[in-house]
């Protein structure tokens, strides 16, 4: 399990590193180009039940820690990432789609 901390004091949160690895990417890509926006997540069970809305801004500080390797990445899975944090329902995690053989 990898994670992402958040904030100061840091909230953390805790994805598998294959998720994690889209999950930077995306964070990264709409951080890049100066657009802050929220991200949706359910709560992890130690935490209990509901979900969890943060506001990601490039000024708050933001680290990602791998467990393990993450293999490559599934573009189609970033975009879709992306394509959910660019509307008003911000970043929500969706399930990684099939990957396209070209």
């Amino acid at each position: 399990m990898g994670s992402i901390m958040y904030g100061s004091p840091a909230a953390t949160l805790e994805f598998d590193d294959r998720t994690l690895a889209h999950l930077r990417a995306a964070i990264v890509q709409k951080l890049g180009r100066g657009e802050p926006f929220t991200f949706h997540f359910a709560n992890q069970a130690r935490n209990g039940s509901g979900h969890t809305v943060l506001w990601i801004h490039p000024a708050i500080a933001l680290r990602f820690q791998f467990a393990g390797r993450t293999g490559p990445l599934n573009r189609a899975w970033v975009e879709a990432l992306v394509e959910t944090a660019n509307n008003s329902s911000g970043l929500v995690l969706v399930d990684e789609p099939a990957r396209v053989s070209g």
